[in-house]
């Protein structure tokens, strides 16, 4: 008898050694389970052996079995949990359980066939970190009972397939950690640089789908009324809804949950729910989803939604990972929203200070040019009137009348500075034109622009073309420039060049810096290229609409005072 027990104390440690090395060497838990089904089988002289994983749901799946007849429970076959049987007992109370007749106990009256012929069976619980994850299950032939300590013995097998258990987790774990911030760190990376939002949200679907294993990830906008239009969609079976689609307010499904609830929702089954969102999953095969919150200044903006079309549902942890994706959604949406904002103060500053040039110069036109047009008229009329024989009276008043001429021209320049009439009454072309001629620099001019663009385009572009012409004078003694301009596919081109000393730099100056902030407030851009000794070249692009008419602008030319 002793020699007997010793020889079995062997065979289970050589067994249990078996799969520790397994377990130490990393094997995949479906190796372990398959290796415990048959070793705990063998060693206890069962007829069928086998283990099964505790399922969210209240049912048992089989994922691992063995059979000294060939005869087992296939894997992955689904047992309900219910009746007098291990595996309930085990659910149950959480520790082993042993029927030692399965004829008169209904072991196997629900799920297991009758022809596989059991007699006593005895189950142990595996427990991951606390947690009842499945059970060891072995079964003697019938009339055949199983050891007494056969409990004890499972026990043994059943550290093991925790450790294999935990050990998998933990790297399943840290996998999906280090996958994880692989993707949010390139979502991150989009934002960083400023990409504009339709680049991120098309990124986040991708990403967060691909990370949590979905068959289709959607990004969607919330209107006022709970209605959810899809901004981004992704799919891994290439039936994705098209991005613009609008989803209908109401039913039970992920979008309308998160908008009434402000909170992650979640949809295990998704076949035959409710709602105007049954006809998109009907048709996409979709089984299970989860839907969290995308919320900007304290505000729902929308929300995130993957989905998948298998029976399993979506990973527990699957809306905690989520979570990254959203506020690096909500980062983004925040910045772009800051930088309209911004663009929209820059351009209405702009427009203010484009009004007050125009103001003042309108002031100056019809103030002091015309009182100073006035007196001057005034001193030639009392010329006229002057004594014979004054003429040291006459040289005086010609001096006068001299002087207020010379006034009137520098006013006339200043008022031009400000902002050209010509400009305002004839256009662009008109406006370059004139601006060319004054040019100290000769000019070939290109203007090829059909009517009248909006007034902060053709003010921009005027003053690029002035500040340009009078840095090639002024900086970069230039012998000549080029200026070339066209409208066409909704944007204004705008180039200069001139063949001075060239060295120009954006970051010297408050000239260019300030073309450079009136192109981007517009929503356009300016580029420099300016290399010591070739030249200089400055090119704008401005986004530009043609108006059909303008009203007719009361500005005209100061007369000639007569002499």
């Amino acid at each position: 008898m002793g020699t007997q027990r010793s020889d079995r104390i062997a065979r289970e440690q050589a067994a249990l050694r078996r799969v520790a090395m397994l377990v130490a060497r990393a094997a995949t838990p479906e190796e372990v389970f398959a290796a415990v089904a048959e070793e705990a089988g063998r060693l206890l002289g069962a007829h069928h052996s086998w283990m099964t994983r505790y399922d969210p749901d209240g049912a048992a799946t089989v994922v691992a079995t063995w059979s000294s007849t060939g005869a087992a429970v296939l894997t992955g076959t689904r047992l309900g949990l219910g009746g007098r049987n291990v595996r309930t007992l085990v659910f149950q109370s959480g520790r082993p359980a042993r029927i030692d007749s399965a004829a008169t106990s209904g072991l196997v009256a629900d799920d297991l066939p009758r022809e596989f012929g059991y007699g006593a069976a005895v189950g142990v619980p595996v427990s991951v970190e606390g947690r009842l994850w499945g059970a060891i299950v072995v079964a003697s032939r019938p009339g055949e009972p199983l050891p007494a300590d056969s409990e004890a013995w499972l026990a043994g097998f059943a550290e093991l397939v925790a450790t294999a258990i935990a050990s998998s987790q933990a790297r399943v774990q840290l996998r999906w950690f280090a996958d994880e911030q692989a993707a949010l760190r390139r979502v991150a990376t989009l934002v960083a640089r400023a990409a504009t939002p339709e680049e991120v949200f098309a990124a986040v679907a991708e990403e967060a789908g691909r990370l949590l294993g979905a068959h289709h990830s959607w990004m969607t906008r919330y209107d006022p009324d709970g209605a959810a239009k899809l901004i981004a969609t992704w799919s891994s079976t290439g039936a994705a809804v098209p991005a613009g689609t609008l989803l209908p307010p109401g039913g039970r499904n992920a979008y309308t949950l998160v908008f009434q609830t402000g909170r992650p929702a979640r949809i295990d089954s998704a076949i035959g729910a409710p709602g105007p969102d049954c006809e998109i999953a009907s048709e996409l095969g979709v089984r299970s989803a989860v839907g969290v919150p995308v919320s900007t200044g304290g505000r729902l903006w929308g929300a995130i939604v993957v989905s998948s079309t298998q029976e399993e549902p979506l990973p527990s942890d699957t809306e905690t990972r989520l979570a990254g994706f959203t506020e690096l959604a909500a980062t983004a949406i925040a910045n772009a929203e800051a930088q309209t904002e911004l663009a929209a103060s820059r351009a209405r500053i702009v427009a203010t200070a484009d009004t007050t040039r125009r103001r003042i110069e309108r002031n100056l036109h019809d103030g002091a040019q015309q009182r100073l047009v006035s007196l001057a008229l005034q001193l030639r009329a009392a010329q006229l009137t002057a004594p014979t024989g004054a003429g040291e009276l006459m040289r005086q008043l010609d001096e006068v009348a001299t002087g207020l001429v010379e006034v009137l021209e520098e006013l006339r320049e200043i008022a031009q500075g400000l902002h050209p009439a010509t400009l305002a009454e004839h256009g662009l072309r008109s406006a370059l034109k004139a601006l060319a001629r004054r040019s100290a620099v000769p000019v070939q001019l290109d203007v090829r622009v059909k009517g009248r663009l909006t007034d902060p385009v053709e003010t921009a572009a005027y003053y690029v073309v002035t500040e340009a012409l009078t840095n090639a004078a002024k900086h970069a003694h230039a012998t000549t420039a080029e200026v070339q301009v066209a409208a066409g596919d909704g944007a204004l081109h705008v180039r200069v060049r001139d063949d001075g000393c060239g060295g120009a730099d954006l970051t010297r100056g408050t000239g260019l810096t300030g073309l450079k902030d009136r192109a981007e407030a517009l929503g356009g851009h300016l580029e420099l290229h300016s290399p010591p000794g070739e030249g200089t070249t400055l090119q704008v692009q401005l986004p530009a609409e043609h108006v059909r008419s303008r009203p007719p602008v009361s500005v005209s030319a100061i007369k000639d005072i007569p002499s």
